[in-house]
């Protein structure tokens, strides 16, 4: 499988640095991942750099112009126009199933936003899609990039240890986690559940799912509104 780029166009690069960490980090290491950061004031044709100016209409704030971003864009889209997906608040919510369908791609360009936003001009030319990471603002798409790409790329094949990790996890199928556990035994009094300690993996299956329905039920109830729940699980969730 061909590594996962992402191309990110922003004004500040070096608040990527955290991605070069823990399982990121190792997965760009592996060649399984690329994080390419272009700063968008390195196109700008003002010799100050300036990539912003006042909004038409007038109103408080300024507005990043359309010329920088697009020759940023320019000089990573290449001949196969990569998918190009903007931060905002006004996007689609990132989901799990929003994020493995953008595994699939092979590159992604991410937009990070400043100020009272971007000229709505360029976002006409080179925006497939608009993303938000949830129903309030922040002041960039810095912070919403990072949790896109930490997102998309663990979903990627190889960059977790397993494939299993990534299937059992929150949200992977709609569902919450059920509850993890390690050594001791017992800690402040409270006990391993002893169907984990029994080896009977069956058991230990059944314990599981019932536990992911269970949380889900009194922690996200809404999410069983739109879960594909088998005949058992319904069971499950009756006897519950």
């Amino acid at each position: 499988m061909n590594k996962l780029k992402f191309s990110v166009l922003t004004l500040f690069p070096d608040m990527f640095a955290p991605l070069k960490e823990s399982i990121i980090g190792r997965a760009s290491e592996k060649g399984l991942v690329e994080v390419d950061c272009v700063n968008i004031r390195d196109f700008s044709a003002d010799k100050r750099r300036r990539v912003d100016d006042y909004p038409y209409g007038a109103g408080g704030g300024m507005v990043m112009q359309p010329q920088p971003i697009y020759d940023a864009y320019k000089s990573v889209a290449g001949d196969d126009r990569p998918l190009v997906i903007y931060l905002s608040p006004q996007g689609r919510v990132l989901s799990q199933k929003l994020a493995r369908d953008l595994s699939r791609e092979e590159h992604i360009i991410l937009l990070c936003g400043h100020y009272e936003g971007v000229d709505e001009r360029v976002l006409e030319e080179i925006v497939d899609m608009e993303v938000s990471i949830g129903d309030y603002v922040l002041t960039g798409g810095e912070l919403p990039a990072m949790v896109l790409i930490d997102c998309v790329s663990r979903m990627r094949e190889g960059v977790l240890d397993s494939r299993e990790t990534a299937e059992t996890e929150s949200h992977y199928d709609g569902l919450l986690e059920y509850p993890q556990y390690t050594r001791p035994p017992e800690f402040m009094g409270r006990a391993v559940p002893q169907v984990l300690l029994g080896g009977n993996h069956k058991e230990i299956e059944k314990w599981r799912r019932e536990q992911s329905l269970l949380r889900t039920r009194k922690k996200r109830p809404d999410l069983l509104k739109k879960a594909v729940l088998s005949d058992e699980d319904k069971k499950i969730l009756e006897k519950l």
